[in-house]
């Protein structure tokens, strides 16, 4: 795609790329929260609605880890044309991320005090998806992706 060396102006055009992204978040996280009236949570914090909630969320984190060093192991022990792809970490961390958010909405909308906070998180989901997406099948999003 470049010539040997890569684009002179990569780190640059990442971080306008990072800031506009992170900007763009902020931005739509405030306005659906004023749409559906639902207050701001603490930067960078994860709230567990309940117990029950905690439960579900770390068993999701504990079967990503180990599904991320079983995938590891097996795929290590293979050659890298003939990978799964369903052990990829990619693929992994991306079932994580869907199964953390559906249990996330499933629990805000059964026993938030706020019941519209899960369609917050719904519209946030996929909002983070669309920028994602849009990143991997722009240039700049492809460059990134072969530079890491």
């Amino acid at each position: 795609m470049y010539e040997q060396g890569g684009d002179p102006d990569f780190w640059w055009k990442w971080m306008l790329m990072m800031a506009i992204v992170i900007l763009s978040l902020i931005a739509f996280n405030a306005i659906m929260r004023k749409i559906f009236k639902v207050k701001r949570q603490k930067l960078f914090s994860y709230n567990h609605i309940n117990e029950k909630h905690k439960k579900v969320d770390w068993t999701i984190r504990i079967a990503t880890i180990f599904l991320l060093i079983t995938g590891v192991a097996i795929n290590s022990t293979r050659n890298p044309t003939e990978w799964f792809w369903f052990f990829q970490p990619w693929t992994i961390l991306i079932l994580f991320l869907f199964s953390s958010q559906t249990a996330k909405v499933i629990m805000e909308r059964k026993y938030a005090e706020n019941r519209n906070r899960y369609k917050v998180t719904i519209s946030e989901s996929i909002f983070i998806a669309l920028i994602f997406l849009s990143l991997y099948l722009t240039d700049l999003g492809i460059s990134i992706i072969h530079f890491i």
